[in-house]
């Protein structure tokens, strides 16, 4: 009964006008179809990495800097080469998108949840709790997202320069959606300021229904159209800041490095002839972050009425 369930949920979905939108449309099958490979590629990493290019018992110096297989030098062994550790970079590239996409996706859900609560109570209660919220927004968004997030990891680091690595992915997770939640706030209270003069809310006040349970039960899923697509193009944008910390070294701890890491590492060894190291990792970011922006953009367009 539970699998018929889940399959007719599944048929209502394909169905849909959404998903008839999405079968229709070629850019967003080729974006979705690149985004599933990568991040079946990172989260199964342990069974489809042809190595483990952090295990330390298996690395070998003497195969540092190798080109990849199609070059002169090159080795099956190593389809896309190697870094200056004899690291694995087909390897090294999948653990690497599984950082940067764990890191990415947990920052946009808490910036998620963070914006959407307090962007549905300013919206709905208004007042002086609008103002103080909304002008929170306006300091906020005054300060380089990038210089904001650079300066709470930075901080997290020096303070806890020895923390575990669960700590130091916290803290890069918290300096992310320190300003990624300003956006979904002001987003959720422009669509509730127009949602609580509507007949239905008027009417669940009337019959005594609670405001938090007006909030939660009937205004929230009216506003969660325009944040879906946010959120989906916000995931491009924190994966992105994440690479940009871990390229300037306050990111990911250098024990478990991210794609910005790899990127800094190969960057030294650019002008030197081996460009695979940087290359390749970045090559790498930028199909995450272009496939995630390309499935933002065509969930935007199927989400948006006029245009159906």
């Amino acid at each position: 009964m539970q699998a018929a369930t889940r399959g007719g949920w599944f048929h209502r979905a394909w169905d849909s006008d959404v998903g008839h939108s999405f079968r229709t449309s070629p850019t967003a099958v080729v974006a979705g179809a690149v985004a599933l490979v990568c991040i079946f590629c990172a989260f199964f990493a342990p069974w489809v990495a042809p190595h483990n290019p952090f295990d330390l018992a298996t690395l070998e110096l003497s195969d540092a800097r190798l080109p990849p297989a199609w070059q002169a030098e090159g080795t099956s062994k190593y389809l896309l080469g190697t870094d200056d550790q004899g690291r694995d970079i087909l390897s090294a590239l999948m653990y690497g998108a599984r950082i940067s996409l764990v890191v990415g996706l947990a920052s946009v859900v808490l910036s998620l949840l963070v914006g959407v609560s307090l962007g549905l109570l300013a919206g709905f209660k208004g007042g002086w709790i609008d103002a103080a919220l909304m002008r929170l927004c306006d300091v906020m968004l005054s300060f380089p997202a990038i210089l904001v997030a650079l300066l709470i990891a930075g901080v997290g680091r020096a303070l806890f320069p020895n923390a575990h690595e669960g700590l130091a992915f916290g803290v890069l997770i918290i300096s992310i959606s320190l300003t990624g939640w300003v956006q979904y706030a002001r987003t959720v209270r422009g669509s509730t300021l127009v949602e609580r003069n509507k007949e239905y809310v008027q009417a669940a006040r009337v019959t005594g229904v609670s405001p938090l349970r007006i909030m939660r039960r009937h205004v929230l899923p009216n506003v969660t159209g325009p944040v879906m697509v946010l959120a989906t193009i916000q995931v491009a944008t924190a994966i992105i800041t994440e690479a940009t910390l871990s390229f300037l070294g306050v990111g990911a701890p250098p024990t478990s490095p991210s794609l910005g890491t790899l990127i800094r590492v190969g960057n030294d060894y650019l002008f030197s002839g081996e460009w695979w190291i940087t290359l390749f990792p970045g090559l790498m970011l930028v199909l995450i972050a272009l496939s995630v922006n390309l499935l933002g953009d065509w969930l935007r367009d199927a989400l948006n009425p006029r245009l159906r």
